[in-house]
């Protein structure tokens, strides 16, 4: 008998139902999915409902749903990885005991109850804020009372209790018998196979998880393409988009410090901040005369780690860049310009916004409450939007902040062009350069273009095309320290910069679009290191290399050549670009017209502000001074700076004792500002 009993189950054995290969964890994971997917849509569907407009079409919904799917999916594919790790050990799996059923019953219905409750208070917010929920919302616990009656007084809150436990309920025998339903099925072990459907669902999970095919994952900001804040919004997954906050929840700023350093902060802009509940510093800039002619185009390069002393303009010996050096004695040259901070995340951000990044945690790109600024870009109005990157603009989120603010942006990027990707970075900066001239000597109307270059950086990448044309050099080590270079490919890399500005200019010549084209250059931040006896020794010992870089209006039509040795900074650049091509516009940032301010003072009040990240300084560099101090300490360090100017001259700007004040004014109006900034209404 116990033979034909095992024969018996052999038979069985040999021939089951397909489904019954499959692991019961794997299938409960599947039918979760499913479930999870049409919760989530369902409160995406109610979400749309009540928040979207009426007159949204198809066309219009079909983006918001298909991505909102995606972002939902990398929810649900944490939840299920989770649950597949726990699940593939053998005294968790889900369906050993009596008491594991129950464990796992009750997990998933924790996970589905706070699912929930995440959306519920991700609708409310939303209500009361127009924001998604976000880590902002941990600051009312501090004050936990308040916050209850302001809760308790705002929305229904016993109905509301009863028709969410009444969900929690529905949803909690759904899960059930989905458990029960899985858990009714056979399972025929066959060795290998369920290590390999395992294996299968976790690999799903996981592309689940990362959200697209690229180099980068599905990000918050990828909703901002949708180029509606509402589009966006409806999109997103409150559960990402509070997670992707916790690292800010401690972003924000004092508003006492601001309305004290408010006077201060006001003359310089040359605006009256006002005495209201918050400072107001935004000024509306009219045109000038229309006597002369101006330029109908701007092309501005923002340019990987342009360092200044490595540069030729101030005289290094390997004479990196001849091309560029050229361009600058016929432009308007500015010698002395910094960025306020490092990285190429944050030039970008000062540059586009007008306010330095002063996030201390990442970079304000990354902060989904930072994701609406206004920018001056938006008021060239006529003219088209371009943005040129070589890579992917999902890098620091960067999509986010272009996309979500310049209006009618035709953003160029990874996938957008002709020319094969050669590493990290995307396409060669000579190529970019190329596709960014062939695409604006098509234009019939007035541009606004931005060309953001990537080769002088890591993995200093020479492009085989260009190699036999560019020419390598080789210098000794000893040369190579002297001049503020680690290595040959360095420099070699810095050289190629120098390059590709010939190559853009020479294309850029012969097209339709240059005679009428403000060019405008700035390095994105500088590179830390020796500047020898190039520069005074603050260069080296404050880190000032990190942040000094060529500025360069270039217009042989319209402006006259001049070496400018005021000091400028990064945020400058937008206000003085308006003025050059007379346009009216909104300045709500922090910095100036720089050729007004020429005509004003001399330049003799510029200020650059700098924060240093890596040693958490704040300074200021103004006329032949650079004070800095360390956050979080009260002393102050002064150095000397402007090496334009004789040392131990104070006439030309502020007196060093006000510097402190200003370092002061401008931090906490920078954190007030990134918070603040908002872009007005699409007219």
């Amino acid at each position: 008998m116990a033979v034909v009993r095992n024969d018996s189950r052999s038979e069985s054995v040999a021939s089951p139902h397909w489904t019954h290969a499959i692991p019961r964890l794997v299938r409960l994971l599947a039918a979760m999915a499913l479930f999870l997917t049409l919760l989530l849509t369902a409160f995406r569907v109610i979400a749309v409902g009540v928040f979207g407009r009426p007159d949204d079409s198809f066309q219009v919904l079909g983006p918001i749903f298909c991505l909102g799917f995606r972002f939902d999916a990398r929810v649900i594919a944490v939840i299920l990885l989770v649950a597949l790790v726990v699940g593939s050990i053998r005294v968790f799996e889900p369906f050993r005991t009596a008491r594991t059923r129950r464990l796992w019953i009750i997990g998933l219905g924790v996970v589905i109850v706070g699912l929930c409750a995440i959306y519920v208070g991700d609708f409310l917010h939303f209500r009361y804020l127009n924001q998604r929920l976000n880590a902002s919302v941990l600051g009312f616990i501090a004050d936990a009372q308040v916050s209850a009656q302001m809760v308790w007084q705002s929305y229904p809150v016993v109905r509301g209790a009863l028709a969410f436990s009444l969900l929690v309920i529905a949803l909690g025998w759904t899960l059930v018998r989905i458990h029960s339903w899985v858990g009714a099925g056979r399972e025929v072990p066959r060795p290998g196979v369920s290590l390999a459907w395992k294996a299968g669902m976790g690999a799903l999970l996981i592309v689940g998880l990362y959200g697209r095919v690229d180099q980068y994952p599905l990000r918050w900001s990828d909703a901002f393409e949708l180029r509606n804040d509402l589009h966006a919004n409806l999109a997103l997954n409150p559960v990402q988009s509070f997670v992707s906050s916790l690292s800010f929840r401690s972003t924000s700023y004092s508003l006492a410090k601001v309305k004290e350093h408010a006077g201060l902060v006001g003359n310089y802009l040359g605006v009256n901040p006002g005495q209201g509940t918050t400072p107001v510093f935004t000024r509306n800039v009219s045109a000038g005369g229309q006597s002369e002619r101006r330029p109908s185009n701007v092309v501005l390069v923002i340019c990987e780690s342009f360092s200044a002393y490595k540069s030729s303009m101030w005289g290094n010996r390997l004479d990196t860049t001849p091309f560029f050096a050229e361009l600058c004695r016929d432009g308007v040259f500015f010698d002395n310009c910094y960025t306020p901070h490092f990285g190429t995340a944050r030039g970008v951000w000062a540059t586009v916004t007008g306010i330095p990044d002063v996030e201390l945690v990442k970079t304000a790109s990354r902060n989904p409450l930072m994701v609406d600024q206004h920018t001056i870009i938006n008021d060239f109005v006529g003219s088209e939007k371009f943005y040129f990157i070589g890579g992917s603009s999902s890098w620091a989120n960067l999509r986010g902040l272009l996309s979500n603010n310049i209006h009618g942006l035709r953003l160029y990027e990874e996938g957008s062009y002709d020319s094969p990707r050669i590493d990290v970075w995307g396409i060669s900066d000579k190529n970019l350069f190329l596709e960014a001239n062939q695409v604006l000597s098509g234009q019939t109307r007035p541009f606004f273009a931005v060309i953001q270059t990537a080769d002088n950086h890591r993995p200093y990448t020479i492009p085989a095309e260009d190699r036999e044309e560019f020419g390598r050099v080789e210098v000794p080590d000893a040369l190579l320290a002297e001049n503020g270079f680690e290595s040959n490919d360095e420099l070699n890399a810095f050289r190629y910069t120098d390059f590709a500005f010939r190559k853009f200019m020479e294309a850029a010549r012969g097209s339709p679009y240059y005679a009428e084209t403000l060019f405008v250059f700035i390095g994105d931040h500088g590179i830390g290191g020796n500047a020898g006896t190039m520069f005074p020794a603050a260069w080296t010992e404050k880190s000032l290399t990190s942040f000094h870089v060529p500025l360069l209006f270039y217009a042989p039509g319209f402006l006259k050549p001049q070496r400018i040795h005021s000091v400028a900074s990064m945020v400058d650049v937008l206000p003085t670009i308006a003025g050059i091509v007379n346009f009216p516009y909104r300045n709500s940032g922090l910095g100036r017209d720089l050729l007004r301010q020429e005509q004003i003072d001399g330049g003799r009040s510029n200020v650059a502000f700098i924060i240093d990240h890596n040693n958490k300084s704040l300074g200021v560099v103004n006329d032949s001074h650079y004070t800095s101090r360390r956050l979080g300490e009260s002393g102050y360090e002064s150095a000397w700076a402007d090496f334009a100017v004789s040392q131990g001259s104070d006439s030309r700007g502020i007196p060093p004792a006000a510097h402190p004040s200003l370092i002061e004014g401008f931090f906490e109006t920078s954190r007030y500002l990134l918070l603040t900034n908002r872009k007005p209404p699409v007219p």
